[in-house]
């Protein structure tokens, strides 16, 4: 495509204050007729999890239970990953009508955003713009409100039962599952939990019809995606892209010539080398061969001057760092994937230990209690099986 004719699209950051106009527009449709718009939109979450938001409001409307919330996850851990904190300073409006549209549909007259914690600098601005929103609330006759619930810096608590936890006073810890948040949530009440971009782009859905969302993207990757892009880039930033691009015509816009690999998903994501660029797409479906990776929107480039060893190493400290200490595959299995990566290196270990490596990511794959453990081997096994060369020499 080349840098000159880069397909962007402008729909989220697009300023289009009108709450009012959208707010009394749904106040106006059925519960039934919003989910059916939702899901027709075939908008799915845009953490990277890619659970459709439609069906998770629709499961959450029909759970049972006197009091239900909604949350927002605006705890922007995931490395790489900067564009959630210039939604809710430049169009947070957007955000608060998508919950407060959600609340109207499960019937939760209560909402947070759940703000992380090193993004403290936007409550003063965020909580004038919530008391600005509840006016027009007031205005159109719908009852919700929505607080800030600040964050304390721990990665863990992106995942949504961790999150839970965290608010309720408790160790920021994962639940196991089920019962699923739709059922036992926040305060073990119904919830419904989607992130600040996914909120975002129901804003669209709402105001224009969902076609207009449906209409961008490919098959099972539909609308749009906000990308964070850092790495080896002539042109990092935040970019509004279409679902369902082969990597290889990410690298050709984004790419400074040099590419050798793309971080897919930051550093709970994969590892894509140059070899593979064509033959994989990023969302939930690609248009040519139907391999694709999903991502909450990080997008790093590493050209040739890169040690892919080096870029594993910190993935595994963060990770080590991070986890909650919970279950024994991740606590352990961090640790030992790092000091194992290392032994390798300074060569007290053999190559083919490197194997024994990714047995063990395997496992902590399968046995992981949540989210953090389990991702830990999509990065790991990616780089070590692509780049296995930078990981002895």
């Amino acid at each position: 495509m080349g840098k000159n004719v880069l397909k962007r699209i402008d729909l989220i950051f697009k300023h289009e204050d009108d709450c009012h106009e959208v707010l009394q527009k749904t106040l106006k449709r059925s519960d039934d007729e919003l989910i059916n718009e939702l899901i027709g939109s075939g908008l799915k979450g845009r953490g990277g999890a890619g659970f459709p938001t439609g069906l998770k409001w629709k499961l959450t409307r029909e759970a049972q239970g006197d009091v239900k919330y909604v949350i927002c996850n605006a705890d922007e851990g995931e490395p790489g990953t900067f564009k959630d904190r210039e939604i809710l300073a430049t169009v947070p409006y957007k955000v608060l009508t998508g919950m407060a549209v959600c609340g109207k549909i499960i019937g939760a007259t209560n909402g947070y955003i759940y703000l992380r914690g090193e993004y403290r600098y936007l409550v003063k601005d965020l909580e004038a713009e919530i008391n600005k929103f509840h006016k027009i609330c007031d205005e159109v006759g719908l009852n919700f409100r929505i607080k800030i619930f600040l964050g304390y810096g721990a990665y863990i608590c992106g995942e949504e039962s961790a999150l839970f936890e965290s608010m309720e006073g408790k160790r920021g810890e994962p639940r196991n599952k089920p019962p699923f948040p739709t059922e036992f949530g926040y305060m073990g009440k119904p919830t419904v939990i989607n992130n600040v971009e996914t909120l975002a782009h129901t804003w669209t859905i709402f105001k224009y019809g969902a076609k207009k969302f449906r209409d961008l993207g490919v098959q099972d990757s539909r609308g749009s995606k906000l990308f964070s892009i850092s790495g080896d880039t002539p042109i990092p930033g935040i970019y509004e892209l279409e679902l369902g691009m082969t990597v290889e015509e990410f690298v050709e816009d984004f790419g400074d010539g040099d590419t050798k690999a793309v971080q897919v998903g930051g550093a709970s994501g994969f590892c894509v080398p140059r070899k593979k660029f064509r033959d994989i797409a990023i969302g939930y479906q690609g248009k040519l061969t139907g391999i694709s990776l999903p991502t909450g929107g990080s997008m790093m480039l590493f050209n040739s001057s890169r040690s892919m060893y080096n870029v594993l190493h910190n993935y595994l400290e963060f990770f080590a760092e991070e986890s909650c200490g919970q279950c024994t595959p991740c606590r352990v299995g961090t640790q030992q994937l790092l000091q194992g990566i290392k032994a390798v290196k300074r060569g007290e270990k053999p190559a083919a230990y490197l194997d024994k490596l990714l047995s063990l990511s395997e496992t902590m794959k399968a046995t992981a209690k949540c989210g953090l453990g389990q991702s830990v081997a999509n990065s790991f096994q990616s780089i070590v099986e692509n780049f296995r060369e930078e990981m002895i020499y």
